[in-house]
């Protein structure tokens, strides 16, 4: 065992010194990190423009042909914000409700010879009540209405329908069956943290946590960013992107309107309010892009551009409503309500109002990314400064370096050459950590760092347990060579049998947590199968060239 071929100590040796240089960049990560930013830049730069003397510095600071890749500091090392926000899953429900009017409308209108005229009547958000003018033919509307029913689409809702239809006298009564709750949940908590991802990035922040917990609630935590209102900021508003026929406009904030109409205030007008239609010409979901831009008068607009489908639909209504009014909405307000002057083909348009440069820009990413499924209110919002993040990187890094001191002396003291090896594979070890931490992006916190130490304490174990085996030899009245032989030999299956069973909790750990406890369970993982590596092969590889090349007579270990 104590015989490498040169191939295999090519493949150890290339691993260490690839682990090393993956490692290096974090030595310098102000340096390797503006860098990196500075390159980030630079690719979204129109071709040929011209660099500041700044960016330019920075984007050379380090040499392009080594690796750039660093190991990202989480929220209690970097500060940001974070914040626990709710998702309102009551909205969902009685949107769907609503937005399920005119099928229902349509489907009775076609069965009107037997139930007479139908009125929709006032109810809860989440029921539809429509009442027939011939209350004994209340099972044909029913029934009319059930055939709407489509089959829910989610593994808990097989054989279920979205729908549930019934009768109440002379009124249908339609609301959500309890598995299209259930389906349509996962569905808007998965939207929300997919919009809420989008939003993040696009402001380009760097790795952030965006959780679901529980029910309804969300996690998100942003290193980085100054404050918990500027997160808020970015991602609090729903902003949702509505097209509305105008039907009024008046002072009464008051005033009545029908049952399919909604009074909205304007957002330029003070006082004023527009009476509008309740059902949308155009939503969000048309929209493809939306840009910060300015409008004829240079003053700060959104420009956006809507799909194929909402780019026809806009261009049918402008065609046949020419010299009506038509509000633009975002989030209740209206934005404008320009009157219809021509046909308006190509589905873009411009957005205008009393905005600031730097509302234009968070407006347009919110819009980019799509509107929010739900309104989200927040729970729970803490702001981390970048001081008390340093200290805990300052507290993590004293912590490690005492540990390392204590692992190296122990081992010195206590196994002599042998304990140096093992020392030399120590420190390669931590370098892998750190090199494979980097490649794979990953993001440590102050329980990642608890692992780091965890496993400097544990890396020196399976080297204990080959050296007091071959210790064991050594009493035996064999040979030096032999007894390292018979003690690798003999360790191999207790160490792999302990540090697999360790494994199998990291990777529990990880599927079963969640944010810190994942970091734990990160750096712990890779600190288990790098340790196995230096111990089993590094140290090995070590003790072969001396006993090569010194061939000594007894061994002291």
């Amino acid at each position: 065992m104590l015989q490498f071929p040169l191939w295999k100590k090519i493949v150890i040796w290339g691993v260490c010194a690839l682990g090393v240089l993956l490692a290096t960049p974090n030595l310098q990560y102000t340096t390797v990190e503006q860098y990196n930013d500075a390159h980030a830049v630079i690719e979204t730069l129109p071709e040929g423009a011209e660099l500041s003397p700044e960016l330019l510095a920075q984007s050379t600071q380090w040499p392009s042909y080594l690796p750039s890749s660093l190991v990202n500091l989480g929220l209690d090392l970097r500060g940001g914000a974070h914040l626990l926000a709710a998702v309102q899953l009551e909205q969902v429900y009685a949107t769907r409700i609503d937005n399920m009017w005119t099928e229902v409308r349509n489907e009775l209108r076609d069965q009107r010879a037997t139930i007479g005229t139908i009125r929709r009547q006032n109810s809860p958000d989440d029921q539809l009540r429509v009442r027939i003018s011939n209350p004994e033919a209340i099972g044909d509307a029913v029934n009319a209405v059930r055939s709407l029913a489509r089959p829910v689409v989610s593994l808990t809702g097989v054989g279920a329908f979205d729908i549930e239809v019934s009768s109440e006298g002379a009124d249908v009564v339609v609301q959500l069956s309890e598995a299209e709750k259930l389906a349509t949940d996962q569905r808007t908590m998965a939207q929300t943290l997919e919009i809420v991802r989008r939003r993040v990035d696009e402001a380009g922040t760097r790795e952030p946590t965006i959780q679901r917990q529980g029910n309804d609630r969300v996690l998100i935590q942003v290193p980085g960013i100054g404050s918990a209102e500027e997160l808020k900021e970015l991602i609090g508003k729903t902003a949702k992107l509505t097209f509305h026929t105008v039907v009024g406009r008046t002072g009464d904030q008051n005033a009545r309107v029908g049952s399919r109409q909604i009074l909205l205030p304007a957002e330029d007008e003070a006082g004023v309010f527009y009476t509008l239609e309740k059902t949308p010409v155009i939503n969000g979901d048309h929209l493809v892009d939306a840009q910060a831009s300015f409008d004829q008068n240079n003053q700060p607009a959104i420009s956006f551009r809507l799909n194929p489908e909402g780019a026809r639909i806009f261009g049918e209504y402008t065609a046949n409503n020419i010299g009506t009014a038509f509000a633009i909405v975002l989030d209740e307000n209206v934005m404008s309500a320009p009157v219809i002057r021509s046909h308006i083909p190509g589905g873009s348009g411009i957005i205008t109002g009393r905005f600031a440069v730097e509302e234009t820009a968070k407006l347009s990413i919110q819009l980019r990314a799509g509107a929010l499924p739900a309104k989200i209110t927040y729970l729970e919002e803490r702001t981390i400064g970048p001081e008390l993040g340093q200290d805990s990187i300052d507290a993590g890094r004293i912590a490690c370096i005492i540990a390392f001191i204590a692992v190296l002396v122990f081992m010195g003291l206590s196994y002599g050459l042998f304990g140096i090896f093992a020392n030399i594979a120590l420190i390669i070890n931590v370098g892998l950590i750190f090199g494979l931490l980097s490649a794979i992006g990953a993001t440590l916190t102050l329980p990642g760092i608890a692992g780091i130490v965890l496993t400097i304490g544990m890396a020196v174990d399976a080297n204990v347990l080959v050296f007091e085996r071959i210790r064991e030899e050594l009493k035996s009245a064999k040979g030096p060579a032999r007894a390292i032989e018979l003690g690798y030999e003999r360790a191999f299956s207790a160490i792999i049998d302990a540090n697999i069973t360790t494994l199998i909790a990291a990777v529990i750990l990880f599927v079963m947590g969640s944010g810190p406890v994942r970091g734990f369970s990160i750096t712990l993982g890779l600190g288990i199968i790098t340790s196995v590596f230096t111990a089993i092969w590094v140290t090995r590889l070590m003790i072969s060239i001396y006993m090569g090349r010194r061939r000594p007579k007894t061994i002291e270990v």
